[in-house]
C-alpha cells in the first residue's frame, strides 16, 4: 500500500480527441492553463504534449513546447513539468499488399537528437521514454516504433541533460528492456515507471495484468499505473493499493461521469477526493522532486 501519492495530470494528449470534447486543450496558451489549473487542482506533475493549432494534431515543434513552458513556469502556481519525448516515432505503413512506402500523411519519424530537441532547450525535470514498439490503439497501420538502439540513445542523452525519465511500459515486454537499461548504467536511481494500461494492443486493464507488472518492477522503483476511459478514475483508487502513484487527465479519458465532459482540474479534483477518502496523503511538487531526486528546472 502506498500512504503518500503524487497525482500526474496527462492535460492534452495527441490522440484524436480535441474534436470530441472543447476541454481538450490544443494552442500552447490552453496547454498551459490547463496544467496550471490542474496544479491549483492538486497535481504535483504535469505531463505536457502540444499540438498544432491549426490543425489540432499532435505536435513536435519545440516553439510550441516553448510557448507552453514558458506560460507555465512565468505563472504563480509550482508543478513538476514532465515533458513527452514520444512524438517521432510515428510509422503508418502503406497497407496489407504495399506496406511500403509508408503513408506520408501520418508518418513522423525523427532521429533521438530531433525527437529530444525541445527537451535539451527547455530542461523539463522530467521527459518520458517510451520503453517498447507496439500496434498502439489506432488500429490500421500504425506502428508506435521505439528500438532498443533508439531508446538507448535517448536514455543517454536525458542522462546527460539532468533530466529523470519516466519509463512509459505498455506491455509486460517493455519491463525487460527497463531492467536491460538499468543493468547497463543509463538510468539513475531511483527509476520512475509510468504503468499503462487499457490502450489497446497493449496491457489490458486488469487486476491480474496489473499486478503481473507490479511484480516485474525493480525493487527501488517509484511507478504510477493508469488506465484510458471509464476505467480512469477506478484505477485512482487501485493505484495505490498496489504500491502505485496516480496518472489522470484529459489524454486518458474525457468524462468526469457518464455523459458529463470534464476538464483537467476536475479529473484532478476528483482523483484528490478518492485519494484522501482512503486517508492517503496526496504529494506536492516538491516532495516529489524530493522523492524522485529531481534537478529542479528553472522557473
Amino acid at each position: 500500500m502506498n500512504w503518500e501519492v503524487f497525482v500526474t495530470c496527462a492535460v492534452s494528449g495527441a490522440g484524436d480527441t480535441a474534436g470530441r470534447s472543447e476541454h481538450v486543450p490544443v494552442t500552447p496558451e490552453q496547454v498551459a492553463d490547463a496544467a496550471i489549473e490542474a496544479a491549483r487542482a492538486g497535481a504535483a506533475v504535469a505531463h505536457i504534449h502540444v499540438r498544432d493549432p491549426d490543425t489540432g494534431r499532435g505536435a513536435r515543434d519545440p516553439a510550441l513546447y516553448r510557448a507552453a513552458v514558458e506560460r507555465i513556469r512565468a505563472s504563480d502556481v509550482d508543478v513538476v513539468l514532465n515533458l513527452t519525448a514520444g512524438m517521432g516515432g510515428d510509422l503508418v505503413l502503406g497497407g496489407e499488399e504495399a506496406p511500403l512506402p509508408p503513408d506520408a500523411d501520418g508518418t513522423d519519424m525523427a532521429g533521438a537528437a530531433e525527437r529530444l530537441a525541445h527537451v535539451e532547450e527547455l530542461r523539463p525535470e522530467i521527459c518520458t521514454l517510451d520503453c517498447g514498439t507496439m500496434n498502439f490503439a489506432a488500429g490500421g497501420d500504425y506502428v508506435m516504433v521505439n528500438t532498443p538502439a533508439m531508446l538507448r540513445a535517448m536514455a543517454a542523452r536525458i542522462r546527460e541533460l539532468g533530466v529523470r525519465p519516466e519509463l512509459e511500459v505498455f506491455d509486460t515486454g517493455h519491463l525487460v528492456f527497463v531492467h536491460e537499461l538499468i543493468r547497463d548504467g543509463l538510468i539513475d536511481d531511483p527509476p520512475l515507471i509510468q504503468l499503462c494500461t487499457g490502450i489497446p494492443y497493449g496491457a489490458p486493464d486488469d487486476l491480474g495484468t496489473l499486478l503481473a507488472m507490479v511484480n516485474r518492477l525493480p525493487e527501488n522503483a517509484v511507478y504510477s499505473a493508469f488506465s484510458i476511459g471509464r476505467m480512469e478514475l477506478p484505477f485512482v483508487a487501485l493505484a495505490p493499493l498496489v504500491g502505485a502513484n496516480v496518472r489522470v487527465g484529459l489524454e486518458d479519458n474525457l468524462y468526469l461521469s457518464r455523459g458529463r465532459l470534464a476538464t483537467n482540474g476536475e479529473l484532478v479534483a476528483r482523483a484528490v477526493e478518492i485519494l484522501e477518502r482512503m486517508n492517503v496523503r496526496v504529494l506536492g511538487p516538491d516532495e516529489v522532486r524530493d522523492k524522485l531526486a529531481l534537478q529542479v528546472g528553472v522557473r
